[in-house]
């Protein structure tokens, strides 16, 4: 089978985009992947496939329709706007392509934290309270039920982008800081969320429909940190403090906690992921509260994939402590994608045109 490995490449944010009227932050490549994740990819689906590399620029539509690949495996992230993550997908649909993982719709909302937490909360699935500041003037006081510590991030990014150490506040004057910040930096709204301060672990999700399942959960365990920081898996605890040639001993998997919460946890993010039609995989960070109740913090739809265990890369982790290596993992996900769309990997062509009916893809 011809199978295409759609990715957007790590690249070093140095010099001033072109088309870009200010400079881009630090962190602005911080979602995409590196050159030794993307070749892991591409040598676990070569065990089993022909693979056809399509870096996600201005020139993938056209590779896409050139090279016309039986299915797509798809990890690119996009780079530019709130829905960048629905690019890749939304050519795919457009040329009728077979591909891996959620919809566009899906990857949008997703990533855009504050509206998944809507409708979260329209389904009655517990997400920290919230509010949306669109400049520092809109925190001159706090909404009713909020109180400090708050959290402030970006409202539409992924991979801890945007969410350091000082994003963790405790008073109006540091929360108008840091909504400065995010404001300014990355050019959008801070979703300002309420501080839980019970545990955190994040949960990988594989399959579709009933038979989706969770894999072993992970616990981010914040004692292993530089002393004084804030117990947060922010920016620098997720890329600077832990290294591959001297990883932090930040997680538990399978987490050691009871199995009356960790059934709860797995529930609560089966629901979230049905709630907002992931297909196939996502990672979803969960967090409880002082009285040990979890609550969702955000979907990841397009998971991190770092193939090295020293990585420290969580869907991985899971994975291998149910039973899947790297190779193994990648597969199941492209099994996954072929059996949504009725594709058999021994005879793909004859029959791909035929599963894609108009409108929207197989769920």
């Amino acid at each position: 089978m011809d199978v295409g490995l759609t990715f957007n490449l790590k690249k070093e944010c140095s010099r001033l985009e072109e088309s870009d009227e200010a400079p881009q932050p630090s962190d602005f490549y911080a979602e995409c992947d590196s050159e030794e994740t993307i070749a892991a990819v591409e040598a676990a689906l070569a065990l089993r496939h022909r693979v056809i590399r399509i870096e996600a620029d201005e020139d993938a539509f056209e590779t896409l329709r050139r090279t016309s690949p039986d299915i797509v495996f798809n990890i690119a992230e996009g780079v530019y706007g709130a829905a960048r993550e629905s690019h890749v997908p939304a050519m795919l649909e457009m040329l009728r392509i077979p591909y891996t993982g959620s919809d566009p719709l899906a990857l949008a909302l997703c990533l855009d934290k504050a509206r998944t937490k809507e409708i979260l909360t329209y389904h009655g699935i517990p997400t920290p309270r919230s509010f949306l500041a669109e400049s520092p003037a809109d925190v001159a006081s706090l909404p009713a039920g909020l109180r400090f510590p708050l959290l402030a991030k970006p409202s539409c990014e992924g991979s801890s982008k945007g969410i350091v150490n000082a994003a963790l506040v405790r008073s109006l004057p540091e929360l108008r800081e840091q909504v400065e910040r995010i404001t300014s930096l990355y050019r959008q709204p801070a979703l300002v969320e309420a501080f839980l301060a019970g545990r955190e672990f994040t949960v990988a999700i594989l399959g579709n429909g009933p038979t989706a399942r969770a894999l072993p959960i992970v616990e981010i365990r914040f004692d292993s940190l530089p002393s004084g920081v804030n117990p947060i898996y922010s920016f620098e605890a997720k890329w600077i403090w832990d290294r591959a040639e001297n990883p932090l001993d930040i997680f538990d998997c399978p987490a050691r906690l009871p199995e009356s919460l960790a059934a709860r946890i797995r529930e609560l993010c089966l629901d979230a992921y049905r709630v907002l039609r992931c297909r196939d995989w996502c990672r979803i960070d969960v967090r409880c509260d002082a009285s040990g109740e979890p609550f969702v913090l955000e979907l990841n739809p397009l998971p991190g994939i770092l193939p090295k265990p020293e990585d420290n890369s969580c869907l991985p982790k899971a994975a291998r402590a149910g039973g899947l290596d790297y190779p193994s993992l990648i597969n199941t996900v492209l099994d996954l994608g072929c059996a949504r769309y009725g594709l058999s990997p021994e005879r793909p062509s004859a029959t791909r045109r035929e599963v894609l009916a108009p409108g929207i893809a197989s769920r």
